[in-house]
C-alpha cells in the first residue's frame, strides 16, 4: 500500500521567499537526481502564509526509508540543508495512507 508523506516547513516570518529560492536553485536540482517520489511542492496562501509544503509518494515504508537514506547521504543535499535550516521555524511530517475510495494520486 502506498504511503504519502506530507512535509510542512514553516519559515521564519519574512524568510519564505529566501527558502523557496534556495529550494528552486539548489534543493530541487539535487533532489531531482534521486528516484522520482515527489507529488508536488506548494506554498501556503491563506492562513499558512509562511509555509512550504511538499507531498511525497512511496511504495511502502521500506521505499520511504531507502529514499530518505539516499538523500541524507548525498553531500550536495546536506550542504543545501545546512543553508535552509536557519530559515525554518519548524518542520512537521505526517504519514498518510490512501482512503479506499475516490481518486488516487
Amino acid at each position: 500500500m502506498a504511503i504519502y508523506e506530507l512535509r510542512t516547513y514553516t519559515a521564519i516570518v519574512g524568510k519564505l521567499s529566501e527558502l523557496v529560492e534556495l529550494y528552486k536553485t539548489q534543493g530541487w536540482p539535487v533532489l531531482e537526481k534521486h528516484p522520482k517520489k515527489l507529488v508536488g511542492y506548494f506554498t501556503g496562501d491563506i492562513g499558512a502564509i509562511n509555509q512550504l509544503i511538499h507531498i511525497w509518494k512511496f511504495d511502502d515504508d521500506a521505499d520511504r526509508r531507502a529514499f530518505w537514506a539516499g538523500v541524507y547521504n548525498d553531500p550536495e543535499f546536506m550542504a543545501f540543508a545546512k543553508q535552509i535550516r536557519p530559515l525554518m521555524l519548524s518542520q512537521e511530517n505526517k504519514l498518510m495512507l490512501n482512503a479506499p475510495w475516490g481518486p488516487q494520486p
